[in-house]
């Protein structure tokens, strides 16, 4: 498949990605976007440019960023007729956000714009019980002093209780790294495999720092200039004496080494139509050339974090190409765990022929292809963010070589994938 018209990447940035609660508290949705998107406006030389459009989203959305997109582009040096849209696809929004901008070009609608998100777990709302904005709104629409006086009587302290939003899936009670507890049981993945992969994400991720290539990709945001998850030092040995952090029982694997730690950060990147990056004299680093999203039914018994073998299952066949076909792979790394299992399950004929509808198994990948300048174990993950991140990363690898093709793949929340193809 190839969309009507190309649509071209013409760069990205991020802030450096952070645990959260430290270096960012206090920092909101809208601050960490609004400078990552101001800063490529000044090394795109945007000031004062009129795009299609600016999309990006927030998987932890503050009430007061409720109109987030718009209000950065009103807080930025772009033109202020520019307008703004808010999605959220859970990890996969950062993705799909460069996917509805590129879509648009595609199809003539707009000549550029920027996708991207942006998510903290510093400075989320504390929520009071419903019961406490009920009782409130009873009383504030009381006719009489004597009814509110009777309507003060049924407070109840358990009212001012605060309530703080958790990462769980609401059908199950579950969190993301306990449903993928059930996955690697299932698929017989090993704390060591686990381990193993975990390790090689920190190991690329330092060598690509030595090489710079993370450099140029990462704006300095709160006094620093890189991430602060990657762990040079690490060793298998450090990795195999964790803990378990999900089941706790001796047949528990995901530990705080294979899991990605909750993240602070946010990512943009700029796409536009071959004309327009001419006419702005603007370089071409690679090709977004189509996407696709899927979704499982968990509550019902399927893996959560198994949707990208569809998403990305359906991308193959609509483009005619094999899993093989790649010259790298950038796998979003929620769990080390969670990408075994999706690759186990594309080797698998059974799940191949049931699940994807296939004659033969996808098969194999090179693992040495795989995210080779470090993943999300390493380099963090703030659940909107990534996919900016990942996209800017694809590009700029292929730039560098010239040529290829690169296979994306994300897992979100809610039991859905999101993958893409960048080639050059």
């Amino acid at each position: 498949m190839s969309f009507p018209r190309k649509v071209a990447i013409l760069g990205g940035v991020r802030t450096p990605f952070v645990k959260s609660q430290t270096n960012y508290l206090g920092q909101s949705n809208q601050d960490m976007l609004g400078a990552t998107v101001n800063e490529l406006v000044k090394r795109k030389k945007l000031q004062g440019k009129l795009l299609g459009d600016v999309i990006a989203g927030a998987v932890m959305n503050h009430p007061f960023d409720w109109n987030l997109s718009r209000e950065v582009v009103l807080g930025s040096a772009l033109d202020h007729n520019t307008p703004g849209l808010n999605i959220q696809r859970a990890c996969g929004t950062g993705l799909e956000a460069a996917n509805i901008i590129a879509l648009k070009i595609a199809t003539g609608q707009i000549e550029a714009g920027l996708g991207g998100g942006t998510d903290t777990n510093s400075d989320m709302p504390l929520i009071l019980p419903k019961p406490f904005t009920h009782w409130l709104i009873r009383f504030q629409n009381a006719k009489s002093f004597g009814d509110k006086i009777k309507i003060l009587f049924n407070f109840k302290l358990s009212f001012l209780k605060p309530q703080i939003p958790g990462v769980m899936e609401p059908r199950t009670g579950k969190s993301m790294g306990e449903h993928t507890e059930l996955m690697v049981k299932e698929w017989k993945i090993s704390r060591e495999d686990q381990d193993l992969l975990a390790l090689r994400s920190h190991q690329n991720a330092a060598k690509a720092y030595d090489e710079g290539f993370h450099d140029d990709l990462i704006m300095e945001y709160q006094g620093l200039k890189r991430d602060t998850i990657t762990r040079k030092d690490t060793t298998l040995e450090k990795l195999l004496k964790l803990k378990p952090a999900f089941d706790k029982s001796a047949s528990g694997t995901l530990t705080a080494g294979n899991s990605t730690p909750l993240t602070d950060g946010a990512s943009i990147v700029l796409l536009s139509s071959e004309e327009w990056a001419q006419k702005n004299n603007q370089e071409v680093m690679a090709y977004f050339k189509d996407c696709e999203v899927a979704a499982v039914d968990f509550v019902k018994g399927a893996g959560l974090l198994m949707a990208p073998t569809l998403a990305v299952s359906k991308l193959l066949q609509r483009n005619n190409l094999s899993l093989q076909d790649f010259d790298y792979y950038e796998i979003h790394e929620a769990f080390a765990g969670q990408v075994l299992c999706n690759l186990k399950a594309w080797e698998s004929a059974e799940y191949c022929k049931n699940i994807l509808g296939r004659s033969f198994p996808m098969g194999s990948i090179d693992r040495t292809k795989m995210n080779i300048k470090g993943g999300s174990l390493a380099l963090g993950h703030p659940f909107s963010a990534t996919g900016g991140r990942i996209v800017a990363t694809a590009a700029k690898i292929l730039k560098q070589k010239g040529s290829g093709r690169i296979l994306i793949s994300i897992c979100t929340a809610g039991g859905m994938g999101v993958a893409a193809i960048i080639e050059k």
